[in-house]
């Protein structure tokens, strides 16, 4: 345990700073933070206010939103958070997996502990569903750590749900001009910068907070200037946008083109044009216009129908055509087809990575549970993106386990960082196909063992049995003939049973001399004993 310590505006013990030598290349922007130069770059100044891009992603965020209300994204956004998020009231989603982590066992409850207060403060068991799809649509995830007078006795007292529309991380850097004119970083600051709702129109910019008071998780979807985080719904902007457009329009065709109409052709001789359209209004008015008598009030009202896209056609015929004729116009023919619909809504699916047979419309969308050679690719591929999509998600829990273990002073900065690699977390899945998969390539193995067992010894050793055939890992041998030996060594037999089984075995009757039977019996009973031996 070192005797310096820093973290969250808290300094437990006093110490030295040792400045490092600045770097040549700037960082790569993976978290999109807005970055504020000075010096070199000739900002001598800088506002605490949310500039112009950030209000974009703004704007970008409610899109994301406003895309999540679409009945056929919110069933599939609804899928993926079910298969991410599982379990019951009886059991965490989430767990924390310390199998290979080398510190003792003390050390392991510890961080057992207080992952499980981290889970408490997060409210994660019951809220585990809304906050997982906080964090998909919006793309990113805030948490305002709050920790009490005496943080090296209470850790984190309370962890604070911040929209991603009030706060945007800040990096401030210092440079100045290196060798060949080059920019040099002498220094960054980052913190992240709250602002609230009623502060847009106030004299007050934003609230300041430290970067370790904050814990962010993002998607790491970023565009190609790195300064916008995307959301896993940015691929399916387009897609629904084109499928909305097809709706409408095919519901406009439809109810244009459904109901039968007529169409008038009225004989206006050699009138000329000016007469014509007024001799046409004249008729239409004829057929369009009612008297209607209001018993309530004794009036007589006009009544006048007009026309719209579903009522019927006048048109003028010219002298020397047919007199007055009325044509029925027939309806649409194809309003029953709707491959292109079926056609953009499949293309939507595509973009959010759900399988279309989960969500297709024809019921053919059960999954049978069998062998693993009957399930889809496209199955294998969505498992595969439901593993990576908790692996992102999993960096909010090291963030919060972190600062936990440090305010707690259980382990040290240093030591977290060489032990982090060893603390998984494993989220309880109900993709029971998994479970199939790995049964049926633990079983090719074992008859693949099996047919060649007459071999080992002669043409394969042991060894590139177990590492080839068997897959075990040099780490996988060694517990394993460490648990062999132990298991045969719990199952030898008590050496007191061995001595009394010896003493009962003195104690029977000698057996009969078989030289001094007849020879044909003797000979029978010694066939029968050599079987039995």
């Amino acid at each position: 345990m070192t005797n310096n310590m820093e973290l969250l505006g808290w300094e437990f013990k006093k110490g030295s700073t040792k400045k490092m030598d600045a770097p040549y290349l700037r960082k790569e922007n993976d978290d999109a933070a807005f970055v504020v130069g000075s010096g070199f770059y000739g900002h001598n100044s800088y506002h605490l206010s949310f500039d112009q891009s950030f209000d974009s992603e703004n704007e970008l965020i409610k899109k994301y939103r406003d895309l999540s209300l679409l009945p056929e994204i919110d069933e599939a956004i609804t899928d993926i958070v079910n298969e991410s998020i599982a379990g019951d009231n009886d059991s965490s989603p989430v767990e924390i997996i310390l199998d290979n982590l080398e510190v003792s066992d003390k050390i392991k409850d510890k961080i057992r502990t207080e992952f499980e207060s981290i889970l408490k403060l997060l409210d994660f068991n019951s809220e585990a569903y809304e906050i997982y799809r906080k964090w998909y649509i919006d793309a990113r995830l805030y948490y305002h750590i709050i920790i009490s007078d005496k943080p090296k006795q209470n850790g984190i007292k309370e962890l604070r749900y911040v929209s991603p529309l009030k706060i945007k991380k800040i990096r401030e850097e210092e440079t100045e001009a290196g060798p060949g004119g080059y920019p040099i970083i002498k220094s960054v600051h980052e913190y992240y910068l709250y602002s609230p709702s009623d502060a847009k129109n106030s004299t007050i910019a934003g609230i300041k907070l430290s970067k370790d008071s904050v814990c962010a998780v993002t998607s790491g979807l970023l565009d190609d200037t790195h300064n916008r985080i995307y959301s896993f719904l940015h691929k399916a902007i387009k897609p629904a946008n084109q499928l909305r457009m097809l709706e409408d329009a095919t519901i406009i065709y439809r109810l244009s083109r459904a109901p039968e109409r007529r169409a008038f052709y009225v004989d206006v001789g050699n009138l000329p044009k000016n007469k014509a359209e007024e001799y046409l209004r004249s008729v239409k008015n004829a057929y369009k216009q009612k008297m209607v008598y209001d018993a309530r009030t004794g009036e007589v009202k006009d009544s006048t129908d007009v026309m719209s896209m579903m009522e019927d056609f006048w048109m003028p015929r010219r002298e020397g055509g047919r007199g007055t004729e009325i044509v029925p116009l027939a309806g649409g023919q194809n309003l029953g087809e709707i491959d292109d619909l079926e056609y953009f809504k499949r293309k939507l699916y595509n973009s959010l990575s759900v399988p279309y047979s989960r969500i297709s419309p024809d019921g053919n969308n059960a999954f049978t549970i069998g062998r693993a050679s009957e399930i889809t690719r496209d199955e294998i591929k969505y498992s595969k993106f439901i593993s990576r999509l908790r692996k992102r998600f999993s960096k909010l829990f090291y963030e919060l386990l972190r600062v936990q273990l440090l305010l707690k002073q259980i382990i040290t900065e240093n030591e977290w960082e060489t032990i982090k690699e060893n603390v998984a977390f494993d989220f309880i899945s109900d993709m029971y196909f998994k479970e199939l998969k790995e049964a049926e390539i633990l079983r090719e193995r074992v008859n693949l063992y099996n047919d060649i067992e007459g071999l080992i010894g002669k043409h394969y050793s042991k060894e590139y049995v177990r590492k080839n055939i068997l897959m075990l890992s040099d780490v996988d041998i060694e517990i394993m003939e460490k648990q062999i030996a132990k298991e045969a060594l719990e199952e030898e037999p008590d050496t007191d049973t061995e001595d009394d089984e010896s003493e009962s075995e003195s104690e029977s009757p000698p057996e009969t001399d078989i030289d001094a039977e007849e020879p044909a019996e003797a000979n029978d009973r010694k066939k029968i004993k050599d079987q039995d031996l």
